[in-house]
């Protein structure tokens, strides 16, 4: 498995013409997003299987962690191709997996990727250290979705409004309803509509839509949030915490998207939410304006992701987590 983090954009052709030998032939395919799956992930995923399922492969799409598909993202799934983790294969003949920045980030089935038979890896995180035998890691893509869609390309697939909808659902998120998108990918968007995706139908249930007691979470949790000016450089880090009890009776999809508020303080450059997952440990999602690359931060911490989106975990106390979290974006290095 290559660790050449810097491969060539010519590289990408090649790459991806050695995933569709790999998946052209293969009969058994397991198709793994990251733990805490979001729309590109799953979504990505079920484009993916969807098609390999048409062409009588025997396909599974799961996660490590947890064990309810997020509701928001259930309607996706329009062949029933989801299983739980436990259904994994031990040893999968063909693992592909899909927006994991790292193996880490694969949870509990990350042990799958020494045991696979054939591992493609297809992401576009930049720290993504390529760990798989077939590497298709496009850090210029806005989303794992657009690396999918061109390996649907090259493998010739006529795109239709079920895997179009997969598609989109992890544009519009990764690209925030577009504002981080090339006009290359809005043209990408208009070719998803032309297939038939109803923009409105996927977009609002994934980002516009939330039960009443998320209200109630959002007061709790906005009311302890806490600006610190000097922070970055004196750039400025917003902060915020979302205790178990805070998140009591919520989906995760309400949880997760907390930080889309507090990144709104016009006062700081970084953004970061320390989410509870079990006591004393913790998921940590960081956010950046322009000036301060979070993924080297998120790097140093033990995470990874994106420049201005990135994220890790972390155990103890949440000042613990955070005098951390100061220290490493006041000296980055």
């Amino acid at each position: 498995m290559s660790n050449d983090l810097s491969a060539p954009a010519a590289d990408l052709a090649a790459d991806l013409s050695a995933a569709v030998r790999v998946l052209s032939t293969a009969t058994d395919v397991t198709l793994l997003a990251h733990v805490n799956p979001d729309a590109d992930a799953l979504g990505s995923a079920l484009a993916l299987g969807l098609v390999l399922h048409r062409r009588g492969v025997v396909v599974r799409v799961s996660f490590g962690a947890p064990d309810e598909v997020p509701e928001t993202l259930r309607e996706l799934d329009v062949a029933g191709l989801l299983v739980p983790a436990a259904e994994v294969p031990a040893a999968p003949p063909v693992l592909v997996a899909l927006d994991a920045g790292s193996v880490g980030r694969l949870g509990p089935l990350g042990d799958r990727v020494s045991t696979a038979g054939v591992v493609v890896v297809l992401d576009h995180h930049v720290s993504n250290p390529r760990f798989g035998h077939v590497n298709v890691v496009d850090d210029r893509a806005e989303a794992t979705a657009l690396v999918v869609l061109r390996l649907l390309d090259e493998l010739g697939v006529e795109l239709d409004e079920p895997v179009a909808r997969c598609i989109y659902a992890g544009l519009v998120t990764d690209t925030r309803s577009f504002r981080h998108a090339s006009a290359a990918t809005h043209e990408v968007a208009a070719r998803l509509l032309a297939a038939g995706v109803d923009a409105e139908a996927v977009a609002r249930p994934l980002m516009d839509s939330h039960p009443f007691g998320y209200l109630a979470m959002l007061a709790r949790v906005l009311d302890r949030a806490c600006l610190e000016r000097d922070v970055a450089g004196g750039l400025g880090l917003v902060h915020a915490v979302v205790t178990l009890e805070d998140a009591a009776g919520l989906r995760p999809e309400e949880v997760e998207s907390v930080v889309d508020l507090v990144r709104t303080t016009a006062e700081a450059e970084v953004a970061a939410v320390l989410k509870e997952l079990r006591p004393s440990h913790w998921s940590v999602s960081l956010r950046a304006v322009s000036r301060v690359d979070v993924s080297r931060v998120a790097r140093l911490l033990g995470g990874g992701g994106h420049r201005l989106a990135a994220g890790f975990t972390a155990t103890g106390t949440a000042d613990e987590v955070l005098t951390n979290l100061r220290t490493t974006l006041n000296h980055p290095h």
